[in-house]
């Protein structure tokens, strides 16, 4: 199979976009794991594939591949990038785009100056939303940790879903926060059935904050949209920051905005670049 791509990022969130309409597209958990490799393949964070819709009122289906290959719900960035990709390439006219996910239908609105603006939807809060396993919903839900890691038995982490699950904890220096030791243990804690997005944040003051973010299935990535935006919730919610607020991630900086009230949209604006087109023989 002769398999058609585009290399794109969201502030160095990486991602291999395929056409599945112009193209017919059948991509294994194999091929797709063998694919991400950064030394033997094309290298990515997220694989994500562009699909007619299943429903008349969308436009897109939109699929979002883990680098181990794994199917997940949602992705910020890489919506931000299929808004741009299903333009450049005129699948659609249109810079508002109505798209189905895993995790819930999205609305992309591609702005006059090419920036990406998602309609996240609202943010979830109640353990069964992501899952985790909790009597009640809380701010603070507190993880013993099954061993002893970077000197910490049990950490506090606020959990929220965001079409894919979430656990943020605050730290006071994002730079020396244990993201490497922290994350995969987490990751992967007994409490979240589906495994859980791992986000480190540091609050700079109401209106900004500094993030790192563990995602499942790929490890720290140079940004994460929805972790972004789990983060930034989480901090409104505790009356921590603002209702709109900057995010820095090692790969650039987005702006969130959400108002706090539980029936309305949060808002993730931010770019997204194109780096090359490629061509690939699969077997």
């Amino acid at each position: 199979m002769l398999l058609n791509f585009t290399k794109m990022h969201g502030l160095g969130n990486d991602f291999m976009v395929v056409d599945g309409i112009t193209q017919r597209v059948r991509l294994t958990t194999e091929q797709i794991g063998e694919l991400s490799d950064r030394h033997t393949g094309v290298g990515f964070d997220q694989l994500l594939l562009v699909e007619p819709p299943r429903h008349p009122d969308m436009d897109f289906r939109y699929r979002i591949f883990n680098a181990d290959g794994s199917e997940v719900e949602n992705c910020g960035n890489g919506a931000r990038c299929f808004a741009r990709f299903v333009r450049d390439k005129q699948l659609t006219r249109k810079r508002t785009l109505n798209v189905e996910t895993a995790g819930g239908p999205l609305t992309l609105i591609v702005t006059q100056n090419q920036q990406v603006r998602v309609d996240m939807g609202s943010p979830r809060f109640a353990p069964d939303s992501l899952p985790f396993i909790a009597d009640e919903d809380a701010l603070v839900h507190t993880l013993a940790l099954p061993a002893t890691t970077a000197g910490l038995t049990q950490v506090d982490v606020s959990v929220v879903s965001m079409g894919n699950p979430h656990a943020v904890l605050l730290v006071d220096d994002v730079e020396q926060a244990p993201v490497e030791a922290l994350g995969p243990v987490l990751e992967s804690h007994e409490r979240f059935p589906r495994r859980v997005n791992v986000g480190f944040m540091q609050i700079k003051n109401r209106s900004r904050i500094d993030l790192r973010v563990f995602e499942r299935g790929t490890g720290e990535t140079r940004a994460c949209g929805t972790g972004a935006c789990a983060a930034v919730a989480s901090g409104i919610r505790r009356g921590l920051l603002d209702t709109r607020t900057k995010v820095r991630l090692p790969g650039g900086t987005l702006t969130i905005e959400w108002s706090g009230h539980p029936d309305e949209s949060l808002f993730m604006t931010g770019p997204v670049a194109t780096v090359f087109e490629g061509r690939i023989e699969l077997e």
